[in-house]
């Protein structure tokens, strides 16, 4: 008896002593350390107000971005898509089974700034989400080639089967959600939800958060269209009818529109959204979201009211009917909240929203949102370099699974305390 039990101690000891190994061997391997043969010399350094933004790096005595050419890479003639996927760094397998489980749709509107597009779309890369890409059509010709050859080489990225000329504060913004919302909609993966982008936004949740914030107690089934009745003071965007310039602006013109159709209330908001597939489904059929298509031809800018009116009605599939501002879409200094909602903009403002500047970081991250608006990457380069690491780290850090090389964006070269050479650490 006494030797049974020692027998099953000395078991259970290895087991333990086994299972401890497998787990030290796994999470050494899971983000790899020995990446200085990969790293880049003529990379442009982080600012030093990153530091305190990115965790581990504050005592770094060098620290490399990997990547300084994101453009260089898709304009190269002949680049096999495996090395360009590579070489860009976009995360090539699911980094968890409830990511796998939840699929995401995205739709991105872009029209110029190559590189911003490149780095928005790797960062919110996974290969079992859908990607439809809008690209204006009066984008330069060798902008959508370049586009066109990055999107080809993934099986779950395309190009909008219908391409509008897109006008700000026009239908044809609205338009172009729609033509990728068609695209999407037969799309073979079963995406749950789709959110929409346009080329200035860079994500601040990962793809494990959006994930857990769209499947959580108050947005599980629930569409994100924030918003209220319309107010008073832009009342005139949908009583008088416009007129789109193709390309170039909308004008308001003396004539009033009709009342809107179906006795609707208009609702105003954000045109951005998370919309259910179920929602999406409705809008494109249900003759009530198609009336109010068509009436909001002429309204200014109807994709603030379009999607947030729908979201109110009771038969829509996943509304809100008494919802308002709720919902962390998206992080945006408007100027006229300075003093209020933020302390100001460290870039500068283009139609009073704020283009990030390095300033601004600290304050994006600690902002609940899903994606912060907006980016020029030639404006404030260090910013968007500080916050695309800040986010990669994150990502990887929360991954189940074993991180590739390839997947990594800096490395850090830390002095040693204890020896007079550098070690390499993956950040």
């Amino acid at each position: 008896m006494y030797q049974l039990e020692g027998k099953k101690c000395s078991f259970l000891l290895c087991l333990g002593i086994s299972i401890i190994i497998v787990s030290f061997i796994y999470f050494k391997t899971r983000i790899p350390t020995d990446l200085k043969h990969l790293q880049s010399s003529d990379c442009r350094n982080f600012s030093n107000e990153c530091r305190p933004i990115l965790p581990g790096l504050e005592t770094a005595a060098q620290w490399y971005r990997r990547d300084c050419q994101v453009v260089n890479h898709i304009l190269k003639d002949n680049q096999p898509c495996v090395e360009l996927i590579r070489d860009l760094h976009f995360i090539t397998r699911p980094l968890s089974q409830e990511e796998e489980d939840y699929p995401l749709a995205f739709i991105m509107t872009i029209h110029k700034d190559l590189e911003m597009f490149v780095r928005t779309l790797r960062a919110i890369y996974m290969p079992q989400n859908v990607y439809c890409i809008h690209i204006d059509a009066k984008a330069p010709l060798e902008y959508k080639k370049v586009v066109r050859g990055l999107v080809g080489c993934f099986e779950n990225i395309f190009l909008s089967s219908q391409s509008e000329t897109v006008t700000y504060g026009g239908y044809s913004r609205l338009q172009a959600d729609l033509n990728c919302m068609k695209d999407l909609i037969r799309s073979n993966v079963g995406w749950k939800k789709v959110v929409n982008l346009c080329g200035q936004d860079f994500p601040i949740k990962s793809n494990l958060e959006l994930v857990q914030y769209m499947q959580s107690k108050e947005w599980r089934d629930k569409n994100l269209t924030p918003g209220v009745k319309q107010p008073a003071h832009i009342r005139s965007r949908t009583e008088f009818q416009h007129q789109e310039i193709v390309g170039s602006h909308v004008i308001q013109k003396g004539e009033k529109k009709e009342p809107p159709p179906d006795n609707l209330q208009i609702y105003f908001g954000t045109a951005y959204y998370a919309l259910t597939r179920a929602f999406v489904d409705f809008v494109l059929k249900s003759p009530i979201a198609l009336n109010l298509l068509k009436w909001s031809k002429d309204a200014y800018s109807p994709d603030e009211h379009y999607w947030v009116t729908l979201n109110h009605l009771k038969e829509a599939p996943g509304s809100r009917v008494d919802g308002g501002w709720e919902g962390d879409i998206r992080a945006i200094k408007w100027k006229d909240q300075e003093g209020t909602n933020h302390q100001g903009c460290k870039g500068h403002y283009v139609r009073d929203i704020c283009v990030y500047g390095m300033g601004d970081i600290e304050w994006i991250i600690n902002n609940n949102n899903m994606f912060a608006n907006k980016f020029e990457s030639n404006a404030y380069p260090e910013a968007l370099d500080c916050l695309e690491q800040w986010h990669r780290s994150k990502v990887l850090n929360q991954a189940k699974i074993p991180v590739q090389p390839s997947w990594v964006l800096a490395i850090t070269e830390k002095l040693s305390t204890s020896d007079d050479f550098n070690s390499t650490t993956v950040t």
